[in-house]
């Protein structure tokens, strides 16, 4: 049996704006990257089939024709994401000059019959596109890795650097494409222009250091302008299903097969697999109905369903290179781009992720947990495609429940943890921007925002939203403002990957979601705190505050929102436009947004309404026993954290916190102070005695 979590539901306004062209055939997110083209480092967030692809091409002919760049050197993750760097006949919707890449400079594509190699090797020809004098070039980012570590970082001196899917590279010194971005910007003398569908550059890692990273210009077009902007697709909903038993058994119950779908079984090495894939694809066609042997000419599985229709089904699972061959020649036909009827359901595994652009997908169903965040994006990005027809997507992702063994349950327990850090994540990610500045006699109202019925008050916070651009204005008491423009361009475009970095701690999330005992204040002020002093050490202690500050509220208006639909009892149509129907009513039942107020709401308690919905109760104990059984004590760290917040509580109201306190906060910071100095003494002791 199956139960759900519908973790998220967003209904947009179907404005046309996201893909309507300017005068130089650029859109929206196109036209915003290209006004930053003069940048020597340019760092574009924006979400899968944005038009990211296009954006560089204009900026990359501009660098060539005006910048002085030599040549430009476009870097992808995996040959299939080339095509969408192939020609492009761009001064016919009124740019200045077309996009061209001759056959032998793309080395992601194999040449044709009357089409010669370049040289024996990607990086013989990488060397040789260099020496000579053509524009363009595009190879993978193994070619590039490979070709750098021959010729060093001299060899691309005022070459433009183009790197698609950016989050694959990272700091970790491991990372040899990250190790060789950070030459290229220490050297200063090529341009470079990274890209990525993920608001959060590198899962665990960073992608670049701090102070490699303030030297990008950002552009940032969210997930919130790009879908309220379409033409077609009005809904996105995203919803984590429980199953017991096998996942063939209950994939039906999830898996509407009217709708175009792509499936990703799980991985080998998951608790979901059977270990045999291959099976698992068989049974899946097995279950949608009766299998009427492959199409010849695309290699497609042929189902006829229980209502007598025909399903054409991919299988890129099966790992027969002919059989797979022909299976994605004919997905890739651009004869059929435009066809809805050409395939209906692709089974994949490793494939059909990032840069897959099937516009037809309604529905991606990703059985098991998935390790990474950016994967979870990438995959969602399949089925945001605008198409005509097509008015509602969704993303399902099907996890085996916990069962009676004891590791199971562990396992099963943290895949659920995760699921829920995704599930926060996206809420964030799919929401509208948000503004916070602090409430001040000197505060007023936004150009273009509605401060709603009575418009902008000046005796009181207010919240306005702006409809064209998809973003909010709060303004918040005692808010802390950022001091250096570092801290300004982090609270204006980072908040999303601090975010992704407090749901993902497992500590935290675990004590958030299930200790009942401890106050906000240890998420909202501690936790989030560490991990702000962590991403930005170099900061000042004021401007790390005002960054934790702005993230916190941030993730505490959408759960605030959040938890304000699921109390009400709003789900299914009426939850569809619950987001920011649900921010304006936060803000209106607050009345005065204030940050100790902000501190006070744990950000974990609308996920754990949700959870306790989904789950069974003798489950949900199970779990919740799991998770108190690891409770763990306080660190140095933190308890330091603790008695700095303690000598501001003294500061404030002329007192020590009191660890008899009946406020939870207060006995949290005295308990913060009288571990400390049980440690202290504890140190002097030893250091005595030694």
């Amino acid at each position: 049996m199956t139960s759900s979590v519908p973790s998220v539901s967003m209904t947009y306004a179907r404005s046309g704006a996201s893909t309507k062209a300017n005068e130089l055939g650029m859109r929206p997110m196109q036209e915003r990257a290209y006004d930053k083209r003069g940048e020597q480092y340019l760092l574009i967030k924006s979400p899968p089939a944005s038009g990211k692809s296009r954006a560089l091409m204009f900026i990359a002919l501009d660098k060539l024709h005006n910048q002085g760049i030599k040549q430009a050197i476009i870097v992808v993750p995996e040959r299939s994401i080339g095509g969408s760097f192939a020609d492009e006949p761009l001064s016919k919707f009124g740019f200045y000059w077309d996009w061209a890449v001759k056959p032998q400079w793309n080395l992601c594509n194999a040449p044709g019959a009357d089409e010669t190699r370049a040289a024996k090797t990607n990086v013989a020809a990488v060397k040789r596109f260099l020496a000579g004098g053509d524009p363009v070039l595009v190879c993978t980012h193994a070619t590039f890795r490979f070709a750098f570590d021959e010729l060093g970082a001299e060899a691309f001196d005022d070459r433009l650097i183009a790197v698609d899917e950016f989050h694959h590279v990272s700091a970790n010194p491991d990372n040899r494409l990250g190790e060789q971005v950070r030459q290229l910007v220490a050297r200063d003398k090529a341009h470079l222009v990274a890209m990525t569908g993920s608001y959060f550059r590198g899962d665990a890692v960073a992608v670049l250091s701090p102070e490699d990273e303030v030297k990008f210009e950002t552009v940032t077009y969210t997930y919130y302008e790009q879908l309220n902007g379409y033409e077609f697709l009005k809904a996105l909903d995203i919803g984590y299903y429980f199953y017991s038993g096998s996942y063939v058994e209950d994939i039906l119950k999830v898996l509407d097969d009217r709708q175009k779908t792509i499936v990703h079984i799980p991985n080998v090495n998951a608790r979901e697999s059977t270990k045999d894939k291959i099976k698992e694809a068989e049974d899946i066609i097995s279950a949608l109905g009766e299998w009427r042997g492959a199409d010849p000419a695309t290699g497609f599985q042929l189902v006829e369903t229980a209502d007598g229709r025909t399903l054409k089904i991919a299988d890129l699972v099966d790992d027969d290179a002919a059989r797979r061959g022909k299976v994605i020649a004919a997905l890739k036909d651009p004869a059929h781009k435009n066809d809805r009827d050409h395939v209906d359901i692709i089974l994949a595994l490793g494939m059909a992720k990032e840069g897959f652009d099937w516009i037809w997908c309604e529905h991606a169903l990703t059985i098991g947990y998935r390790a990474s965040l950016t994967e979870i994006v990438q995959i969602i990005g399949r089925a945001t495609r605008d198409a005509p027809g097509k008015t509602r997507a969704r993303f399902t992702n099907l996890i085996a429940e916990p069962d009676a063994a004891e590791q199971a349950v562990v396992d099963a327990v943290n895949d659920t943890l995760k699921a829920i850090a995704a599930s926060l994540l996206m809420e964030q990610v799919l929401a509208p921007r948000f503004e916070f500045t602090p409430k001040n006699p000197q505060s007023g109202p936004k150009p273009g925002f509605d401060y709603g019925e009575g418009g902008y008050d000046a005796n009181r916070t207010n919240v306005g939203f702006n409809e064209a651009s998809g973003q909010f204005h709060f303004e918040i008491k005692g808010l802390a403002e950022p001091k250096s423009d570092e801290a300004a361009k982090i609270v204006q475009e980072d908040l999303n990957e601090i975010v992704a970095t407090f749901v993902q701690d497992r500590r935290t999330l675990e004590q958030g979601l299930f200790n009942q005992e401890l106050p906000a204040e240890e998420f909202t002020q501690v936790k989030m705190g560490k991990i702000v002093r962590d991403l930005y050490p170099h900061l000042t202690e004021e401007d790390q505050e005002a960054v934790r500050q702005h993230a916190i509220a941030a993730i505490n208006v959408v759960q605030g929102a959040t938890k304000l639909i699921e109390t009400n009892g709003e789900n299914g149509a009426k939850a569809n436009t619950a987001l920011i129907d649900g921010v304006r009513r936060f803000a209106m039942d607050v009345r005065e947004l204030d940050i100790d107020l902000i501190d006070r709401i744990n950000p974990f308690s609308a996920a754990y309404a949700v959870l306790a919905k989904a789950m069974n109760e003798e489950r949900l104990k199970q779990v919740k026993a799991i998770i108190e059984a690891k409770r763990v004590n306080l660190t140095e760290e933190e308890a330091r954290d603790l008695a700095k917040r303690a000598l501001k509580f003294k500061s404030e109201r002329g007192r020590l916190p009191s660890i008899t306190s009946p406020d939870a906060w207060e006995k949290r910071l005295a308990e913060g102070v009288a571990f400390l100095a049980k440690l202290t003494a504890k140190k002097k002791k030893e250091a005595a005695d030694g």
